[in-house]
């Protein structure tokens, strides 16, 4: 089967799932996603946000494989290719179990597909169970965009209270940076899609008059590399991780993964 993979989600999943043979072409996030994916010299295509009727036809796929983000014009096009389309839309956790089964069935790799789905779980028991009876649950800001300023996903936010914080807000809604500060978060995380672990921290606070945010005098201002927390894919397990350490360092150690930055203490002593 030749498949068509219009997000790094996408192609993280089929890496774990053994198939990375079927991938047809895929977009350059994928070539981050997946390194193997560099050496197949695969033709590159455009996002499911950003790609076109005519390169999905010139690829005369047996499956074209999406999931969110899309924007109105896309995902016409992706549904105008005359392909056999999977197009997919995760909110909670469960969704991104199912997604994985559903192409692991696709793709004759169920028992594989289950496997992924239970090591998944395993982790997060594990880490639940860890966090579930710790006395403190710090109120945690997750920030998936900052123009405008629009919370993470519903994933996220059960990521958080699986490592043992509390999500501040509505998941996937936007924002102003007057009501966060007005709820006054323990900690910060910014996770923006498109910018790995290259948040401008000590900018964000300036600019939105943050100084005095409990979380900025006590350092607890974070970005964590978005694949780990807006791909929906097994990859939710390092940012759980992440998150972890940064929400419960007493338990399970510093941030120590060059995937997380925390904010400049230079700029943090001068406020």
């Amino acid at each position: 089967m030749r498949v068509v993979v219009l997000q790094p989600s996408i192609s993280i999943i089929l890496d774990r799932l053994g198939c990375l043979d079927s991938i047809a072409a895929c977009t350059r996030y994928c070539l981050d996603a997946v390194p193997a994916l560099r050496k197949r010299s695969l033709p590159i295509v455009h996002d499911s946000w950003t790609t076109n009727t005519e390169e999905l036809l010139a690829l005369h796929a047996d499956l074209i494989i999406a999931s969110v983000p899309y924007q109105q014009e896309s995902l016409a096009a992706i549904l105008k290719a005359g392909q056999p389309v999977l197009a997919l839309a995760p909110h909670m956790l469960s969704d991104v179990y199912s997604d994985i089964r559903h192409i692991a069935h696709i793709l004759n790799a169920a028992e594989r597909g289950e496997a992924v789905i239970a090591e998944m779980q395993s982790t997060i028991d594990a880490v639940q169970s860890q966090t579930k009876h710790l006395p403190s649950r710090p109120l945690v800001y997750c920030e998936e965009w900052g123009k405008p300023i629009i919370h993470s996903q519903s994933w996220v936010a059960k990521l958080v209270e699986i490592a043992g914080g509390r999500f501040l807000g509505i998941p996937g809604a936007t924002t102003t940076h007057e009501a966060v500060a007005e709820a006054a978060p323990d900690i910060i995380v910014a996770a923006w899609c498109g910018a790995g672990n290259r948040v401008p921290l000590e900018k964000i606070v300036e600019q939105r008059h943050w100084e005095h945010l409990p979380a900025v005098h006590e350092r607890r201002v974070y970005c964590v590399a978005d694949e780990l927390l807006n791909t929906p894919a097994p990859t939710l397990v390092d940012g759980l991780h992440a998150l972890a350490s940064i929400i419960h360092p007493e338990a399970f150690g510093a941030p120590g993964s060059s995937s997380i930055r925390q904010i400049d203490p230079i700029s943090v002593s001068t406020v």
